[in-house]
């Protein structure tokens, strides 16, 4: 009877392929880290070269730190801001109204009123212009207020108002010439008028009930008590600021 092999399962001796897969690993990873020391130097130079070129400048071919060069780029930097910093100061400067003035939205149709310490002063309705277009066949208007900033250039208390062309046409009438007595109208601009160019006024208006709405020719329509306030705070070069 042949005699039994009783070896266990652990003793087995490894099949070649197993042996084989056992140290051809190590043998990887062996090959993986010379070929990576080999390369160092290059992965260094590449990387390396762009701050290189920055560390020489800072720390000089000897490696020591060039205080000097540091110290000058800092005032050098420090002008530059100061220069960049004055400029926009100026610009802004130019922005802040130095007299009273006046905010309009034509949106909402209100007005804001400042004094010359930017202080709110009174604020309420206003009407601006109507979008509406008209057409002679010859001309266009369209009846907009104007956005922007625009400055009171005249001030007129019992202003009358000059009829212009479209005034006419609106109404069906035939144009008459340009000092006829028909373009003169009395009473209908209120107690006074701010002139903002361009034929464009703030002005008082006889139609009290369409305030807040957008039915003007372009030129912005107060209240009474709204518009003499305004009259006396605003002065010649007060700033219109229309949006």
């Amino acid at each position: 009877m042949a005699e039994q092999d009783f070896t266990t399962a652990d003793n087995l001796p490894l099949p070649t392929s197993d042996r084989f897969r056992k140290w051809l690993k190590p043998v990887f990873v062996t090959l993986a880290i010379i070929a990576f020391v080999a390369m160092l130097p290059f992965y260094l130079i590449f990387w390396v070269h762009p701050v290189q070129n920055v560390a020489i400048g800072l720390f000089g071919q000897s490696g020591t730190l060039q205080a000097d060069t540091i110290a000058y780029d800092a005032d050098e930097l420090y002008a530059t801001l100061e220069k960049t910093l004055v400029r926009n100061r100026t610009k802004l400067n130019s922005f802040v109204p130095k007299h009273p003035f006046i905010v309009i939205n034509i949106t909402e149709n209100k007005f804001w009123l400042y004094n010359a310490k930017m202080e709110l002063v009174r604020e309420g309705v206003c009407s601006t212009g109507s979008y509406i277009t008209l057409d002679n066949g010859k001309k266009t208007w369209t009846f907009k207020t104007p956005k922007g900033v625009r400055k009171i250039i005249n001030k007129v208390k019992d202003p009358v108002w000059t009829k212009p062309d479209w005034a006419f046409i609106e109404e069906g009438l035939p144009v008459p010439s340009a000092r006829h007595e028909s373009r003169y109208e009395y009473g209908v601009l209120g107690d006074y008028a701010l002139h903002i160019g361009d034929g464009y006024m703030l002005h008082g208006t006889i139609y009290q009930r369409f305030l807040g709405q957008a039915v003007t020719h372009g030129c912005i329509r107060l209240g009474d008590k709204d518009l003499e306030a305004i009259y006396k705070t605003l002065v010649i070069g007060s700033k219109v600021f229309v949006y």
